[in-house]
Order: C-alpha cells, then structure tokens, then sequence
C-alpha cells in the first residue's frame, strides 16, 4: 500500500505546485487588507507583507520552482545515467576521465557552483547547469558502480555470447535492471534541484517581485513572523512537503524494483 500511496502524494504535490494557481481565491498580486494581518474567514491564512492573500500566493507560488526543479533534475538524472552506462561498461581512459570529471565536480561546494552559475546566467538555466553540475556526478558513480557489478552476470554473458553490441546490452539489459535505482535518483536530484532554485530565490535570484514565488515569500514575510506567522511558515511548510514526498517516491520507486519480499 506505502508503494502507491507515495508516489501518489508526489504526483499530488506535484500537481498542486504546477496547477494551484488554477485554484486561487484572489489574485494573488492584489493587496486585500493590512500587511501581516490575520487569518479571516476572506483570508484563511491572512495577509503578507503588502497585505496580499497567503493562501492565493502560497498555491500559485510552487509553479516556477517545480517546473525548474523537475527540468533540472531530468536533465542531471539522464547525463549521470549516460555517463555510468558508458564508465561502468567498460574500464579504460574513458571511463578513468568520467571519474575523474566527476570526482572534481563533487570536490566544489555546490552552492558555490549555483552562485557562480547565477550572476552569469539566467535564473533557470542557472538552476539547470549547477543541478548538472552537483547531481550527475553523483548519478554517473552509482550507476557506474552497479553496471561493474551486473556486467558480468548470466544474461549479460549470454547477450554477449549471442553477438548482441554493448550499446544493446545496455539499452534492453542494464537500464531495465536499474530503472528502481533511477526513479530514486531522479527524486533526489528533484530535490537537489529544488533546494538550489529556493536557494537562489532566498537570495533574490529568482523570480522577480512581485510574482508569486515560495522561496521569495520567505524572504519577504521575515519581518512579519510575529505578527502573521502562516506568511513564514506555509510556504516553507509547502517546499518542505514536496521535498518529502518526492523524496518517498523515489524510495517506493526501488522498493517496488525489488520485488516482495
């Protein structure tokens, strides 16, 4: 039952964070009442630093992050998988390069990496490369250490000894074998992603003001924690809960691969 229930809460999120805006009760640029007020019957979650609905901009808010996220994280999670099939395949220079690529990508502070990305490039593309950049290394060592302990198992050999290429071995053999073990990766470099958008956004390099934006709605609503505290902590509480259940997903999505136990 977990194995349905969380992917089916990720899709949910997912769905909420990229089509809430469909659903808002005000518009979500238009100041209702007092900055910081309380939550009323109008607006549930009361008001933000300009006096806009928290509700409203807390479900139009997650489109730009998610979409960002889930684009990094497609691409990170298919250049680590293309770069352990080619590593793990087959020892030689190639393989020691792509190792070596990657152990020196993993050596730099990601949040550098994203802050250098970000004052030369734009915002999404920014989030895009820095994802690349921290999440397919690590991508490219698992995968290329599951393909060195696999490439020598029975159906590989038996590929092998009906004249199949390498190329086809691991496109019909390798990746069906590790399709738990990427469902899982591409949830965590979901998240790494989306943790590297907030990141930026927290530091004014997302979206600009005043769209919607739950990173920026943080940073905006600070200096009201004490007056509206549901400003600070429903968007934060909304990234938190997408964190966790894509996070789950991606662990369901290998629990599943292997089977009952």
């Amino acid at each position: 039952m977990r194995r349905v229930l969380r992917p089916a809460l990720a899709a949910l999120m997912i769905g909420v964070a990229l089509c809430g805006a469909a659903l808002v009760p005000h518009d979500p640029l238009l100041p209702l009442g007092a900055p910081w007020g309380p939550p009323s019957g109008d607006t549930p979650l009361g008001t933000d630093a300009l006096g806009r609905d928290v509700l409203s901009r807390v479900l139009a808010g997650g489109r730009h992050l998610t979409g960002t996220a889930g684009l990094a994280a497609l691409i990170a999670s298919a250049t680590g998988i293309a770069g352990g099939l080619l590593a793990g395949w087959r020892d030689g220079p190639v393989s020691r390069a792509l190792s070596a690529l990657a152990d020196l990508l993993l050596a730099i502070p990601l949040l550098l990496i994203a802050m250098l990305l970000a004052v030369t490039l734009p915002g999404t593309v920014a989030v895009v490369a820095a994802t690349v950049c921290g999440g397919a290394p690590l991508t490219l060592r698992i995968v290329a250490d599951a393909v060195r302990r696999v490439r020598t198992a029975g159906y590989v050999e038996a590929a092998l000894g009906r004249g199949e290429s390498g190329p086809a071995i691991l496109r019909r053999e390798m990746l069906p074998a590790l399709a738990g073990l990427a469902g899982q990766d591409l949830g965590a470099r979901f998240v790494v992603a989306l943790q590297i958008a907030a990141a930026l956004s927290l530091l004014g390099l997302g979206l600009a003001p005043p769209a919607p934006d739950w990173a920026a709605m943080i940073r905006e609503n600070l200096g009201g924690a004490g007056l509206n505290p549901a400003a600070l902590v429903a968007p934060a509480a909304a990234l938190a809960l997408l964190c966790l259940a894509v996070s789950a997903a991606g662990h369901a999505a290998v629990a599943r691969s292997r089977g009952p136990r």
